[in-house]
Protein backbone atom coordinates (compact mmCIF):
# COMPACT_ATOMS: atom_id res chain seq x y z
CA UNK A 1 0.00 0.00 0.00
CA UNK A 2 1.30 3.92 -1.44
CA UNK A 3 0.14 5.11 2.06
CA UNK A 4 -1.99 4.99 5.76
CA UNK A 5 -6.00 5.15 5.04
CA UNK A 6 -6.01 7.83 7.24
CA UNK A 7 -6.42 11.99 6.94
CA UNK A 8 -8.55 12.85 3.55
CA UNK A 9 -9.50 10.82 1.21
CA UNK A 10 -11.69 12.19 -1.71
CA UNK A 11 -15.31 10.36 -2.57
CA UNK A 12 -14.67 11.32 -6.32
CA UNK A 13 -17.45 12.31 -8.25
CA UNK A 14 -17.65 10.85 -11.86
CA UNK A 15 -17.35 13.31 -14.82
CA UNK A 16 -19.20 12.40 -17.88
CA UNK A 17 -19.28 14.65 -21.10
CA UNK A 18 -22.27 16.34 -22.43
CA UNK A 19 -23.37 13.39 -24.36
CA UNK A 20 -23.79 11.51 -21.31
CA UNK A 21 -20.36 9.14 -22.07
CA UNK A 22 -17.89 8.98 -19.06
CA UNK A 23 -15.44 11.93 -19.71
CA UNK A 24 -11.81 10.36 -18.76
CA UNK A 25 -10.17 13.43 -19.48
CA UNK A 26 -12.02 15.58 -16.91
CA UNK A 27 -11.65 12.56 -14.53
CA UNK A 28 -7.51 12.86 -14.89
CA UNK A 29 -7.91 16.64 -14.12
CA UNK A 30 -10.02 16.39 -11.34
CA UNK A 31 -7.39 13.45 -9.88
CA UNK A 32 -4.23 15.73 -10.13
CA UNK A 33 -6.28 18.44 -8.95
CA UNK A 34 -6.78 15.89 -5.45
CA UNK A 35 -3.10 15.29 -5.51
CA UNK A 36 -1.73 18.77 -6.10
CA UNK A 37 -4.30 19.39 -3.23
CA UNK A 38 -2.34 16.98 -0.76
CA UNK A 39 -5.07 14.53 -0.09
CA UNK A 40 -3.93 11.56 1.43
CA UNK A 41 -6.13 9.07 -0.62
CA UNK A 42 -8.85 8.41 -3.23
CA UNK A 43 -12.02 7.01 -3.50
CA UNK A 44 -13.59 6.17 -7.01
CA UNK A 45 -16.65 4.66 -7.74
CA UNK A 46 -18.41 5.69 -4.23
CA UNK A 47 -22.01 6.70 -4.47
CA UNK A 48 -20.50 9.90 -4.74
CA UNK A 49 -19.04 8.71 -7.65
CA UNK A 50 -22.94 7.44 -9.33
CA UNK A 51 -21.54 4.60 -9.61
CA UNK A 52 -25.46 2.96 -10.21
CA UNK A 53 -25.32 4.41 -12.85
CA UNK A 54 -22.15 3.64 -14.59
CA UNK A 55 -22.02 0.34 -16.99
CA UNK A 56 -19.24 -2.38 -15.65
CA UNK A 57 -16.80 -1.22 -18.40
CA UNK A 58 -17.15 2.35 -16.90
CA UNK A 59 -17.07 1.19 -13.74
CA UNK A 60 -13.44 -0.59 -14.24
CA UNK A 61 -11.99 2.15 -16.73
CA UNK A 62 -12.95 4.64 -13.71
CA UNK A 63 -11.15 2.88 -11.30
CA UNK A 64 -8.60 1.81 -13.49
CA UNK A 65 -7.73 4.92 -14.63
CA UNK A 66 -7.59 6.59 -10.90
CA UNK A 67 -5.01 3.87 -10.21
CA UNK A 68 -2.70 4.74 -12.70
CA UNK A 69 -2.99 8.64 -11.96
CA UNK A 70 -2.67 7.90 -7.98
CA UNK A 71 0.35 4.97 -8.52
CA UNK A 72 2.84 5.96 -6.23
CA UNK A 73 1.22 8.85 -4.43
CA UNK A 74 -1.78 7.77 -2.58
CA UNK A 75 -3.43 4.56 -2.32
CA UNK A 76 -7.03 4.46 -4.39
CA UNK A 77 -9.63 2.58 -2.33
CA UNK A 78 -12.82 1.23 -4.62
CA UNK A 79 -16.07 1.54 -4.18
CA UNK A 80 -17.23 -2.00 -3.88
CA UNK A 81 -20.99 -2.09 -2.49
CA UNK A 82 -24.38 -3.25 -3.57
CA UNK A 83 -27.50 -5.03 -2.07
CA UNK A 84 -26.70 -8.67 -3.29
CA UNK A 85 -23.66 -10.03 -1.45
CA UNK A 86 -22.68 -12.19 -4.15
CA UNK A 87 -22.75 -9.50 -6.75
CA UNK A 88 -20.95 -7.71 -4.19
CA UNK A 89 -17.72 -10.34 -3.98
CA UNK A 90 -18.24 -10.67 -7.74
CA UNK A 91 -17.00 -6.75 -8.12
CA UNK A 92 -14.34 -7.49 -5.36
CA UNK A 93 -12.87 -9.57 -7.69
CA UNK A 94 -13.07 -7.59 -10.95
CA UNK A 95 -11.68 -4.80 -8.92
CA UNK A 96 -8.70 -6.68 -7.24
CA UNK A 97 -6.28 -6.88 -10.54
CA UNK A 98 -6.35 -2.98 -11.21
CA UNK A 99 -4.00 -2.37 -8.25
CA UNK A 100 -6.26 -0.97 -5.17
CA UNK A 101 -5.36 -0.64 -2.25
CA UNK A 102 -8.79 -1.17 -0.01
CA UNK A 103 -12.47 -1.41 -0.90
CA UNK A 104 -14.71 0.85 0.94
CA UNK A 105 -18.50 -1.00 1.05
CA UNK A 106 -21.71 0.38 1.57
CA UNK A 107 -24.18 -1.32 3.69
CA UNK A 108 -26.85 -3.34 1.57
CA UNK A 109 -29.29 -0.70 0.58
CA UNK A 110 -33.06 -0.80 0.41
CA UNK A 111 -33.39 -4.91 1.70
CA UNK A 112 -32.74 -3.52 4.87
CA UNK A 113 -30.71 -6.76 7.11
CA UNK A 114 -30.84 -7.23 10.04
CA UNK A 115 -27.56 -7.17 12.39
CA UNK A 116 -26.93 -10.30 11.69
CA UNK A 117 -27.52 -9.96 8.32
CA UNK A 118 -25.17 -7.24 8.03
CA UNK A 119 -22.74 -9.01 9.89
CA UNK A 120 -23.01 -11.96 7.56
CA UNK A 121 -22.45 -9.90 4.47
CA UNK A 122 -19.43 -8.39 5.26
CA UNK A 123 -18.33 -11.43 6.55
CA UNK A 124 -18.42 -12.83 3.39
CA UNK A 125 -17.28 -10.22 1.29
CA UNK A 126 -13.79 -10.14 3.87
CA UNK A 127 -13.69 -14.05 3.09
CA UNK A 128 -14.18 -13.47 -0.38
CA UNK A 129 -11.04 -11.30 -0.96
CA UNK A 130 -8.08 -10.56 0.46
CA UNK A 131 -8.07 -6.66 0.25
CA UNK A 132 -8.92 -4.52 3.41
CA UNK A 133 -12.18 -3.83 3.59
CA UNK A 134 -13.89 -0.34 5.01
CA UNK A 135 -17.16 -0.64 5.81
CA UNK A 136 -19.34 2.34 5.05
CA UNK A 137 -22.34 2.99 7.12
CA UNK A 138 -25.03 5.82 6.45
CA UNK A 139 -28.22 5.12 7.42
CA UNK A 140 -30.39 8.02 5.86
CA UNK A 141 -29.17 6.60 2.51
CA UNK A 142 -29.54 2.57 2.88
CA UNK A 143 -31.86 2.52 5.16
CA UNK A 144 -30.05 0.24 7.90
CA UNK A 145 -27.99 0.98 10.47
CA UNK A 146 -24.67 -0.85 11.12
CA UNK A 147 -24.44 -0.78 15.15
CA UNK A 148 -21.22 -0.21 17.21
CA UNK A 149 -21.69 -3.80 18.21
CA UNK A 150 -21.84 -5.22 14.94
CA UNK A 151 -19.00 -3.50 13.77
CA UNK A 152 -16.87 -4.48 16.84
CA UNK A 153 -17.93 -7.95 15.61
CA UNK A 154 -16.97 -7.22 11.98
CA UNK A 155 -13.11 -5.76 13.69
CA UNK A 156 -12.04 -9.04 14.66
CA UNK A 157 -12.00 -10.30 10.98
CA UNK A 158 -8.19 -9.67 9.77
CA UNK A 159 -9.13 -7.82 6.84
CA UNK A 160 -12.06 -5.63 7.61
CA UNK A 161 -9.77 -2.90 8.97
CA UNK A 162 -12.39 0.26 9.09
CA UNK A 163 -15.73 2.18 9.33
CA UNK A 164 -16.90 5.16 7.39
CA UNK A 165 -19.30 6.46 9.84
CA UNK A 166 -21.95 8.71 8.94
CA UNK A 167 -24.74 8.07 11.17
CA UNK A 168 -25.18 11.59 12.39
CA UNK A 169 -25.46 9.99 15.37
CA UNK A 170 -23.06 11.19 17.90
CA UNK A 171 -23.70 9.10 20.70
CA UNK A 172 -23.48 6.01 18.70
CA UNK A 173 -20.52 7.04 17.50
CA UNK A 174 -18.73 8.15 20.62
CA UNK A 175 -20.13 4.24 21.71
CA UNK A 176 -18.36 2.94 18.51
CA UNK A 177 -14.72 4.99 18.92
CA UNK A 178 -14.93 3.87 22.62
CA UNK A 179 -15.60 0.04 21.67
CA UNK A 180 -13.18 -0.59 18.92
CA UNK A 181 -10.19 -1.91 18.47
CA UNK A 182 -7.11 0.17 18.55
CA UNK A 183 -5.99 -0.38 15.57
CA UNK A 184 -9.15 0.12 14.05
CA UNK A 185 -9.64 3.16 11.55
CA UNK A 186 -12.62 5.44 12.23
CA UNK A 187 -13.39 7.85 9.66
CA UNK A 188 -15.98 10.44 9.11
CA UNK A 189 -18.60 10.06 6.50
CA UNK A 190 -19.55 13.42 6.73
CA UNK A 191 -17.48 16.73 6.08
CA UNK A 192 -19.22 18.92 8.90
CA UNK A 193 -18.54 16.01 11.56
CA UNK A 194 -14.97 15.66 11.02
CA UNK A 195 -13.62 18.11 13.63
CA UNK A 196 -16.03 16.41 16.33
CA UNK A 197 -15.30 12.56 15.50
CA UNK A 198 -11.30 13.40 15.13
CA UNK A 199 -11.32 15.31 18.07
CA UNK A 200 -12.77 11.49 20.14
CA UNK A 201 -10.46 9.21 18.17
CA UNK A 202 -11.49 9.09 14.11
CA UNK A 203 -8.52 8.78 11.96
CA UNK A 204 -10.03 10.89 8.85
CA UNK A 205 -12.40 11.72 6.52
CA UNK A 206 -13.93 10.19 3.48
CA UNK A 207 -14.85 13.54 1.83
CA UNK A 208 -17.42 14.97 -0.76
CA UNK A 209 -16.19 18.72 -0.10
CA UNK A 210 -12.46 17.75 -1.43
CA UNK A 211 -13.47 17.48 -4.41
CA UNK A 212 -14.00 20.96 -4.76
CA UNK A 213 -11.58 22.08 -1.66
CA UNK A 214 -8.80 19.27 -1.28
CA UNK A 215 -6.48 21.38 0.09
CA UNK A 216 -8.21 23.27 2.88
CA UNK A 217 -10.01 19.52 3.95
CA UNK A 218 -6.71 17.84 3.38
CA UNK A 219 -5.21 20.51 5.60
CA UNK A 220 -7.84 20.33 8.50
CA UNK A 221 -7.43 16.32 9.04
CA UNK A 222 -4.22 16.95 8.76
CA UNK A 223 -4.09 20.12 11.51
CA UNK A 224 -6.28 17.42 14.22
CA UNK A 225 -4.13 14.71 13.66
CA UNK A 226 -0.90 16.79 14.39
CA UNK A 227 -2.76 17.94 17.71
CA UNK A 228 -2.96 21.62 16.06
CA UNK A 229 -6.62 21.94 17.93
CA UNK A 230 -7.53 25.55 17.81
CA UNK A 231 -5.98 26.07 14.32
CA UNK A 232 -8.07 23.20 13.24
CA UNK A 233 -11.32 23.98 14.74
CA UNK A 234 -10.73 28.10 12.98
CA UNK A 235 -10.77 26.12 10.00
CA UNK A 236 -13.69 23.48 10.41
CA UNK A 237 -15.79 27.08 11.23
CA UNK A 238 -14.32 28.66 7.86
CA UNK A 239 -15.68 25.87 6.02
CA UNK A 240 -18.62 25.18 7.65
CA UNK A 241 -20.46 26.54 5.50
CA UNK A 242 -19.35 25.19 2.68
CA UNK A 243 -19.75 21.59 3.90
CA UNK A 244 -23.45 22.79 4.37
CA UNK A 245 -23.58 24.01 1.02
CA UNK A 246 -22.54 20.83 -0.73
CA UNK A 247 -25.69 19.20 0.83
CA UNK A 248 -28.53 22.09 -0.28
CA UNK A 249 -30.00 19.31 -2.69
CA UNK A 250 -28.96 15.60 -2.67
CA UNK A 251 -25.05 13.97 -3.05
CA UNK A 252 -22.79 14.96 -5.71
CA UNK A 253 -25.82 17.75 -7.33
CA UNK A 254 -24.10 20.88 -5.62
CA UNK A 255 -20.49 18.98 -5.90
CA UNK A 256 -20.63 18.24 -9.61
CA UNK A 257 -22.12 22.21 -9.68
CA UNK A 258 -19.40 23.49 -7.93
CA UNK A 259 -17.01 21.73 -9.75
CA UNK A 260 -18.34 22.97 -13.02
CA UNK A 261 -17.91 26.54 -11.48
CA UNK A 262 -14.23 25.35 -10.61
CA UNK A 263 -13.95 24.81 -14.92
CA UNK A 264 -12.49 21.35 -13.02
CA UNK A 265 -15.43 19.14 -14.82
CA UNK A 266 -18.56 19.72 -17.06
CA UNK A 267 -21.93 19.80 -15.20
CA UNK A 268 -23.43 16.59 -16.21
CA UNK A 269 -25.33 13.96 -14.17
CA UNK A 270 -27.45 10.60 -15.09
CA UNK A 271 -30.59 10.48 -13.75
CA UNK A 272 -32.34 10.53 -11.49
CA UNK A 273 -30.18 12.69 -10.49
CA UNK A 274 -30.32 16.20 -12.19
CA UNK A 275 -29.51 19.95 -12.50
CA UNK A 276 -29.16 22.18 -9.48
CA UNK A 277 -32.45 24.45 -8.48
CA UNK A 278 -31.25 28.23 -9.91
CA UNK A 279 -31.91 29.54 -6.50
CA UNK A 280 -29.99 26.98 -4.67
CA UNK A 281 -27.17 27.24 -7.12
CA UNK A 282 -26.86 30.81 -6.59
CA UNK A 283 -26.73 30.30 -2.93
CA UNK A 284 -23.81 27.94 -3.49
CA UNK A 285 -21.56 30.10 -5.70
CA UNK A 286 -22.01 32.71 -3.33
CA UNK A 287 -20.51 30.39 -0.56
CA UNK A 288 -17.94 29.21 -3.15
CA UNK A 289 -16.75 32.90 -3.56
CA UNK A 290 -16.65 33.22 0.34
CA UNK A 291 -13.27 31.43 0.76
CA UNK A 292 -12.26 32.62 -2.45
CA UNK A 293 -12.61 29.47 -4.13
CA UNK A 294 -13.82 30.96 -7.49
CA UNK A 295 -11.38 34.24 -7.85
CA UNK A 296 -11.10 35.16 -10.76
CA UNK A 297 -14.07 33.21 -12.65
CA UNK A 298 -16.99 35.56 -13.68
CA UNK A 299 -20.09 35.77 -11.84
CA UNK A 300 -22.83 33.56 -13.05
CA UNK A 301 -24.79 36.63 -14.05
CA UNK A 302 -22.40 37.88 -16.23
CA UNK A 303 -21.05 35.04 -18.63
Amino acid sequence: MTGELAGCGTALVTPFRRDGSLDEQALERLVRFQLDGGVDFLVPCGTTGETPTLSHEEYLTVIRRVVELGAGRVPVVAGVGGNNTAHVIELAHAVRPLGVDAILSVAPYYNRPTQEGLFQHFQALAQATDLPVILYNVPSRTGSNIEPATVVRLAAIPNIVGVKEASGNLEQQMELLRTVPPNFRVVSGDDAWTFPLMSLGAVGVISVVSNEAPDRVARLTHLMREGRIAEARKLHFDLLPLFKANFYETNPIPVKAALAMLGVIEEVYRLPMVPMRPENRQRLEQVLRAPGLLAGVPASGSR
